[in-house]
């Protein structure tokens, strides 16, 4: 059937809008007649004739194959919060948004989620059906929001609280943008000359039938290689990337890499207060909304990319609930939180304010993030530099030093 976009009103003017396949027009304007909402605009998609394929379904089937964009989730909290606060029942609330949302996946689950809720189960665990989509800082916030009758303030708070995880990350992936297209166009070129270059000067290298140096003889052989070997190529390339997945899968595989990624000069600063800002304001987030100090230690470790902190904070957990202090567990990790860190969790225990305590530590480590991220790119230029201009020397080399050899003999 064709597929439809679609505007309609109710009578207490609420706005509905979406794709839906009906038979005509008029069967989509009795459908939304039925859900209580009047048909307002409407227009046909464009259809794939050769398929019967429309390019609606094809954009929505390449959603469902993904997954749910942070973006999503953090709007999601957001209207809900709204919806809530306004005096909508979270049933109502949730079949609102299901037509609301853009990815059809998502759809689906908040679909199914509302149906849970309607035979009486708590929205709490109506989320834990899809920890692949809400994470456990999610389940828990709305749990205790559920049990203290606050899940309009949890929920804005969650809202808060993924915005700014989404804002850290853009920051980093942002940075680290200029370098990698860089190096992509570096090896790029590279493959180039190695597969339309070098092959005609390797041609006259053998009609001179002279001794090449080492360095020649290296670049000829790889140039050689991807020639005619260039499936083999892309075997190996494929290879390595699936075996890189599969270490830092593993658990020792990732705790080598966090270690290397917490020494090097520059990515081990960045790594470190990123991981403190996002524990921080996590912790700030559960606390507030009322998750015991043991359990926010568990649920923050989790959100955590870094195993080492990861590691840390679930250690922590353990000795917190023995008695210890939150300020003199993590001190016993001086290579992963800095003094300010400690000391500031030290003054919010002693003056029963830290939740406000760490919210100030994650706001100041952000901060520090996004200076970072600012100049990121100024620090890697002069190695970007470098390296291009070793790989653009060895080759220089390795072609003009035969060239020399050859006007020697003449």
């Amino acid at each position: 059937m064709p597929l439809f976009e679609y505007t309609a009103v109710s009578q207490t003017g609420q706005r509905k809008s979406g794709t839906q396949e009906a038979k005509d027009a008029s069967d989509l304007s009795r459908t939304l007649r039925e859900e209580g909402f009047i048909l307002t605009a409407v227009k046909a998609q464009q259809e794939f004739k050769q398929t019967g394929l429309t390019f609606g379904k094809l954009v929505e089937s390449l959603k469902i194959l993904g997954g749910i964009p942070l973006v999503e989730k953090m709007l999601f909290a957001r209207h809900l919060s709204v919806m809530v606060r306004a005096g909508f029942s979270l049933n109502k609330a949730l079949q609102v948004l299901a037509t609301q949302t853009k990815n059809r996946k998502f759809s689906k689950i908040i679909t199914a989620m509302e149906k849970d809720v309607r035979k009486g189960i708590s929205f709490a665990d109506a989320l834990a059906r899809y920890p692949e989509v809400f994470s456990d800082l999610f389940v828990n916030m709305v749990r205790v929001g559920e049990t203290t009758g606050n899940l309009e303030g949890n929920l804005k708070l969650l809202a808060v609280q993924m915005k700014k995880d989404h804002d850290l990350t853009s920051k980093i992936k942002s940075a680290m943008m200029y370098p990698a297209v860089i190096l992509v166009a570096m090896t790029g070129i590279g493959v180039a000359m190695m597969i339309f270059v070098l092959p005609k000067l390797i041609s006259v290298f053998d009609e001179m039938k002279i001794e090449l140096p080492l360095p020649t003889r290296v670049v000829i052989g790889l140039s050689h290689f991807l020639t005619n070997f260039w499936y083999l190529a892309i075997i190996i390339v494929a290879v390595l990337v699936l075996a890189v997945r599969i270490i830092l899968r593993s658990r020792t595989g990732r705790d080598k890499f966090d270690t290397l990624i917490l020494r090097m000069p520059i990515f081990g600063d960045i790594s470190k207060k990123m991981n403190s800002a996002r524990m921080a304001r996590t912790m700030s987030s559960l606390i507030e909304s009322g998750v015991p100090i043991v359990k926010a230690l568990e649920v923050a470790a989790g959100t955590l990319g870094n195993i080492r902190f990861k590691d840390s904070l679930l250690e922590a957990a353990e000795e917190v609930q023995k008695g210890s202090a939150v300020s003199e567990c993590l001190a016993k990790f001086p290579n992963l939180y800095l003094p300010i860190v400690t000391q500031m969790f030290e003054v919010g225990e002693e003056t029963g304010t830290l939740g406000e305590i760490t919210k100030r530590l994650a706001e100041f480590y952000e901060e520090e993030v996004s200076n970072i991220t600012k100049s990121l790119s100024t620090i890697i230029e002069p190695i970007l530099m470098i390296v291009m201009g070793a790989a653009v020397g060895f080759f220089a080399i390795s072609i003009i030093q035969p060239m020399y050899s050859m006007m020697n003999t003449v």
